[in-house]
């Protein structure tokens, strides 16, 4: 398979070590400084910028009818443009916040216990994530979509960063936020915990990433998934996790 890069930094070099390993030819490492030549014949893009190319590299492989996996956040104001493109060129399209398999079954986790704690008004939900000071955006895509899972299957109706949750029981339910604290230290690669803390007792659940291989083969399998097919998908389908 001929995969076009679109970011070349930390994270583009190691989807292109391991696409290499897996058999695949890198037709295009495009960064800040380097054209889009050799797109056109990439069988699938794997996005991995920064929020402000993301939308003209998403751009760019649709109009070229290379379909693309997106692991870039920040950008999301314009994702429904980019869906709209997507299938206006009829190619395919991922985009996730997080392509590591551990963390797309966190999610799952995440969600199930957000049902299970919505039985309990005593416990207030709150997450913190932990990524390495290169890190452009806050809180993290991975973080908003967990507190996305949490909202949809909760009295939660939002999240809010940095800020105190109001935890007035008599509050109107509409008012309520997730609370997220965005830490920046180091080169953590990322840090996930979902805190439900109540006055007697706390429970967490956390996922911890080693280093970045996680996310870069999942991406690659999505890629690998991916090429010759038309739509929008998620982790989910990829990974058979409906």
């Amino acid at each position: 398979m001929k995969i076009a890069l679109l970011g070349y930094g930390k994270m583009g070099k190691v989807i292109e070590r391991i696409a290499l390993e897996r058999g695949h030819e890198i037709v295009l490492k495009k960064d800040e400084f380097s054209s889009y030549d050799g797109l056109s014949t990439a069988d699938v893009a794997i996005d991995f910028s920064v929020p402000a190319a993301a939308v003209s590299n998403i751009s760019a492989s649709f109009n070229a009818n290379v379909p693309v996996v997106s692991g870039t956040t920040g950008w999301l104001e314009h994702y429904d443009e980019m869906i709209a493109l997507c299938n206006e060129k009829k190619t395919g399209f991922i985009s996730s916040s997080n392509f590591s398999l551990g963390v797309n079954i966190f999610f799952g986790l995440n969600e199930y216990l957000a049902k299970i704690m919505n039985q309990f008004d005593s416990y207030k939900v709150s997450m913190e994530e932990i990524h390495h000071i290169h890190k452009l955006d806050a809180p993290s895509g991975t973080a908003i979509s967990l507190a996305e899972g949490v909202i949809k299957n909760s009295n939660y109706s939002g999240w809010t960063l940095d800020e105190a949750n109001d935890n007035d029981p008599s509050a109107s339910e509409l008012t309520k936020q997730i609370r997220i604290e965005a830490k920046r230290i180091g080169e953590v690669p990322g840090t996930h915990t979902v805190n439900y803390d109540s006055a007697i007792d706390s429970i967490e659940i956390k996922h911890t990433a080693h280093n970045r291989e996680g996310f870069a083969l999942g991406a690659v399998i999505a890629a690998e998934w991916l090429a010759g097919k038309q739509g929008i998908f998620t982790m989910k389908d990829v990974l058979n996790l409906q």
